[in-house]
């Protein structure tokens, strides 16, 4: 079924476009974006959408998930986790590594095509794990995980801490066109640490992870990097000195890309307060000063990339005691909803510059054609944001399978009213289709 997007406001940065225009699909594929399409260049068995006052752009692409599945479908599965990322405006996510068994191997990454496959409401790509095992000991056949299809190599969720196996690594992705995610966390500093050191963790007796175990580690793999001229992407950046690394590398013409999450921007350590373990994460949330950086270096462009690091966990794993609790919150459901008034609102970015963090730059990162536009040929991946809506989060309207998050009760600015995937209208309304 052909789809015409009427009158809305389109926001498509690898275009430079940004006013309110009408956007045609025809089959799966973008045929048209222009102002006023006349009647004479639509199917006649179209389907047309009211689109005015509300936001159109390109399908949002996630670079940072976990879906647990295999292993812990009991927190996710491909087919809640991609009913989240629907409800949040993402059509298509890449998905970490750390599952059970981990996604190690060409098997494993022809798994989560397969079984995505059957959920069959957006695009899921694998992240392979940079060791087996995640074990930071061997490398995984690399040649071969990039034949099955990885998109990215990563073992997040754990860092690589051994630099000489990191540095093999990298060689190895540009052999095969690659991007290598650095989980940047040194574990001789951080073990045993279960939130940000500073006064609040000692206020609340709990041991801290200094700011400097992910700093060191953010440049030793900038070095890294630039000794061996592969591509890596830094993963949930949150620390400000770790922002002023990436900063001062682009000056040297050091092509690293990096990535943060609405928590680093929106929420600090006193989100922990009350020994809440819905806002323990790692990296953990951090001090104000740190989320002024974040959000300058999203406006200066350091941050390439708004991912979720979508994390779920189960209720068993999150209500014990904190420094027991498992680290992560959910995210897919929020993002845009949470970047509309603490970006947006407060002129941190405009559309066109959110958009660009949060669709254009993952597909370029990662090399997903077709993805991230909505050029004329593109994939009619296509989301309809109404920036006016008010919902409140509670725990029973929310899509994923965990309701691990420190929003409960609150007021979200911002909805996403439809999601088209492949030219197929996927969500619409708060129904799945």
């Amino acid at each position: 079924m052909d789809i015409l997007l009427k009158g809305g406001h389109v926001v498509d940065p690898a275009n430079n476009i940004d006013s309110e225009m009408d956007v045609l699909i025809k089959d799966d594929k973008i045929e048209q974006v222009a102002k006023n399409i006349k009647a004479s260049g639509i199917p006649q068995e179209a389907k047309t959408i009211d689109c005015k006052g509300k936001m159109v752009f390109p399908g949002l692409i996630d670079m940072h998930t976990h879906l647990r599945q295999p292993g812990r479908e009991d927190e996710e599965t491909f087919l809640t986790g991609s009913r989240a990322a629907l409800k949040g405006g993402f059509t298509s996510v890449l998905c970490m590594a750390n599952t059970n068994p981990v996604i190690d191997n060409k098997g494993m990454v022809e798994y989560v095509y397969s079984e995505s496959a059957k959920a069959g409401l957006i695009n899921i790509y694998p992240v392979a794990a940079v060791t087996k095992g995640l074990e930071g000991k061997e490398l995984t056949e690399i040649g071969q995980i990039a034949e099955a299809g990885a998109k990215a190599l990563s073992d997040d969720g754990k860092p690589v801490m051994n630099a000489e196996i990191l540095r093999r690594a990298l060689e190895y992705s540009k052999m095969f066109g690659l991007p290598v995610i650095s989980h940047c966390e040194d574990m001789n500093l951080s073990m045993n640490g279960v939130m940000n050191e500073g006064f609040v963790s000692t206020k609340l007796g709990l041991k801290g992870i200094p700011r400097t175990s992910e700093i060191v580690m953010v440049m030793r793999d900038i070095e890294l990097m630039r000794l061996s001229g592969a591509r890596l992407h830094i993963a949930h950046v949150s620390a400000k000195e770790s922002v002023e690394a990436v900063r001062e590398a682009k000056k040297r013409g050091i092509k690293v890309t990096c990535e943060t999450c609405p928590h680093y921007f929106m929420l600090t350590e006193d989100a922990v307060i009350g020994f809440n373990t819905n806002a323990k994460v790692n990296p953990p949330l951090r001090t104000k000063e740190d989320v002024e950086a974040i959000k300058k270096g999203l406006a200066d462009g350091v941050i390439d990339v708004i991912a979720t690091d979508h994390a779920p966990h189960s209720l068993e794993e999150k209500d014990v005691e904190f420094d027991f609790a498992a680290a992560g919150m959910i995210g897919l459901e929020f993002a845009l909803s949470l970047a509309n008034p603490e970006l947006i609102k407060s002129k941190v970015l405009g559309w066109s510059d959110l958009i660009r963090r949060m669709a254009v730059n993952p597909a370029k990162i990662i090399d997903l054609q077709g993805k991230g536009s909505l050029a004329a040929g593109s994939d009619a991946d296509v989301a309809v944001f109404d920036a006016g809506a008010e919902w409140v989060v509670e725990g029973k309207r929310i899509e994923s399978r965990s309701k691990n998050t420190p929003l409960i009760g609150r007021k979200m600015c911002g909805a996403v009213v439809l999601t088209i995937v492949g030219g197929k209208i996927k969500y619409e309304n708060g129904k799945f289709n």
